[in-house]
Order: C-alpha cells, then sequence, then structure tokens
C-alpha cells in the first residue's frame, strides 16, 4: 500500500480510503466490522466517515455508521492505529431531524456537531474534521450552473475557520479539511488561514471519477500548488463504472436498484461513456472496475481514493486495484473516450 501526505501535515495516509456510507444501512454492524479489519490488514490506514451517515440519509438511521465505528473502536482497542475523518453536516431541506434542521457552519453547530461526534466514535479526538457541503448555495452535489444570490444569509468562512480553530486547540480534532468545494472558496478558506494564523485545510473531498472529472478544470491546480489534496469520492460513479448496470441491467442489491437518489451517473450519456470504459477494459483483460480505480489512485494531486463495497468481493477486489498500474495504452484510450464524451455527469 501507498502512503502519501496529507496536506502539509505530518500524517501520511493510505492512498486507498475505507468509505464507510453504507454501515448501518446496506450493512450491518458485523459487516462493517469485517470490513474494516480486512482493510487493515491490506494497509489501510484511513477512515472516513460523516454525521450524516449511512446514505440515503434518514431519522431512523442518522449517526449510526459513526456508532459503528466507535463500537469497533471500544472492542479492539486500535483508535490510535487509524487515521479518523468525520464531517460536519450543511443545510439540506431533507435532513430537518439533524439540530432542528437548522443547519449552520458556526461556532454553535460546530461544537455541537463534534462533540456528538467525538461521543458517537467513542474517541477523544478526529484527525480530518471536514465541512460535508457548503452553507452557501453553490454548485456542488451535481450542480454544474452557479446562480448568485446577492441576499443570501451564511456563515462567514472568517467564523466557521475561527471556531474550527478553537477546537484544534481544545485537542479534538488535528486538521481541517473541505468537501464539496468550489475554487473560489479552497482558496478564500487557504487564505483566510495563513493570514489569521488558522488552521490550514489539508485535504478536499469533491467527487472524482472518468464519468466526472470536473475537479481537474479548477481544482486541480490549487490541490498540487497549495497542498491540498483531494480525497476522491464516488471514484465508481455509483458502480456504474464496474459494468454491472451495463444494458440497463438493475442487480438486485445494487445502488442503482435501490435507490433512484443515485441516478446522477445514468443519464444517456454517462451510459454511453460507461459502455466504452468498461469494454476498454475488457479489451486489455482487466476488471472495469480496478480500471477506474486505479485511474483515479494514480492522478497526482489525489491524496487519498475513497472506495466503498457493500460485500466483501467488493471490498477486496477494490483495495487490489491499488496494486494496478494502467499502461500508455490504456490511459490513451481512456483518454480518447473523454474527449469524445467529456464529464457527461456532473
Amino acid at each position: 500500500m501507498d502512503y502519501r501526505q496529507l496536506g502539509r501535515s505530518n500524517l501520511k495516509v493510505s492512498a486507498i480510503a475505507l468509505g464507510t456510507m453504507t454501515w448501518g444501512e446496506q450493512n450491518t454492524q458485523d459487516e462493517a466490522f469485517e470490513q474494516i479489519e480486512y482493510a487493515k490488514n491490506a494497509g489501510i490506514n484511513f477512515l472516513d466517515t460523516a454525521e450524516m451517515y449511512p446514505v440515503p440519509p434518514k431519522a431512523e438511521t442518522y449517526a449510526t455508521t459513526e456508532r459503528y465505528i466507535g463500537n469497533w473502536f471500544k472492542a479492539r482497542g486500535d483508535r490510535a492505529d487509524w487515521i479518523l475523518a468525520s464531517k460536519i453536516a450543511g443545510p439540506g431541506n431533507t435532513i430537518d431531524y439533524i439540530r432542528d434542521g437548522q443547519l449552520k457552519h458556526n461556532r454553535t453547530h460546530i461544537v455541537q456537531a463534534l462533540d456528538a461526534s467525538l461521543k458517537r466514535l467513542q474517541t477523544d479526538w478526529i484527525d480530518l474534521y471536514q465541512l460535508h457541503w457548503p452553507e452557501r448555495s453553490t454548485n456542488f452535489f451535481g450542480q454544474l450552473g452557479y446562480t448568485h444570490k446577492a441576499d443570501e444569509d451564511f456563515t462567514p468562512l472568517e467564523e466557521t475557520l475561527e471556531a474550527l480553530d478553537e477546537q484544534v486547540k481544545a485537542g479534538k480534532i488535528r486538521h481541517i479539511g473541505l468537501s464539496n468545494e468550489t475554487p473560489w472558496a479552497t482558496m478564500k478558506f487557504l487564505q483566510l488561514a495563513e493570514s489569521r494564523g488558522w488552521p490550514r485545510a489539508v485535504s478536499i473531498q469533491n467527487p472524482y471519477n472518468l464519468l466526472n472529472r470536473s475537479f481537474e478544470v479548477g481544482l486541480a491546480e490549487i490541490a498540487i500548488r497549495e497542498q491540498c489534496g483531494l480525497l476522491a469520492y464516488s471514484p465508481l460513479a455509483f458502480g456504474m463504472l464496474t459494468g454491472k448496470y451495463g444494458s440497463g441491467a438493475r442487480p438486485e442489491n445494487g445502488r442503482l436498484s435501490l435507490y433512484s437518489r443515485f441516478s446522477r451517473y445514468s443519464n444517456p450519456e454517462s451510459v454511453a461513456a460507461c459502455e466504452r470504459y468498461v469494454t476498454l477494459a475488457r479489451e486489455h483483460g482487466l476488471d472495469p472496475a480496478q480500471m477506474a480505480l486505479a485511474y483515479v489512485t494514480q492522478q497526482p494531486f489525489v491524496t487519498s481514493n475513497i472506495i466503498g463495497a457493500t460485500t466483501m468481493e467488493q471490498l477486496k477486489s477494490n483495495i487490489a486495484s491499488a496494486d494496478l498500474t494502467l499502461c500508455d495504452d490504456v490511459l490513451a484510450g481512456i483518454e480518447a473516450i473523454h474527449k469524445a464524451q467529456p464529464n457527461p455527469a456532473p
């Protein structure tokens, strides 16, 4: 397993991170424990979760994922072996059960969310605490266009950073990160941190996969030059790039079969591109999922590739992608498909 520097911190994280958003919805606690144990034995030291997980989010399962992880730490006593990342939720119409639905990235909400996460995770600190998505209205979660709202009221970035600084000084978090963020805010957060002496973001967790390489347009250069690397999520585009949904197939327990909310990558243009990527992989004797994952992992702006799985078979195959190096012919084939159908999914 390759290990990479997390921003300008002294932490090194595995090139593959274990994602957890299915735990408590599609996976039981016993299954989560099995995944953690296998991942650890494979060399993974980076565990990513969020207060909102599992997904799809709902009141009756809220924060179950963090509880599973906390139960693992209590049972195994290996908290110090892991670099643990979690996130504070932002505002949204469907999550009115979190802190009465009036979600902000202000001091009050940061303290409440962080303390609750620490309690559920049964730990005294979180290594990487991330803002799950912006409080302001901007283009994230599949929104490509940007509509400016001049009179919108949102917590000033200065207040958010100052509140996070207090929690770093209190020893509750070690480093901060962004998620689903734009180039403007990423640079603004970095500039404020440097000018005010507040904690500097060490990472940005955004979607990145063969169907959505929009990160390359405005954020890849920032990630490299500012040492604020990408923690890539949805590297398989909700499973579309595995090939299992080819020709309109809908496997019984597949995420796209179970949940309509995961349709972002199943528009006609994405389906057509997927078919070409899957064909390319098979022409070179590669597993389509491993090819897609290996492409993400080897990008110079990627710090860690966040994988997730609902079965052990999927997990083992996904982790094994870390040992795959794509040859020049495969890379050329990927670029040809991307040029013909660039970013078919937002």
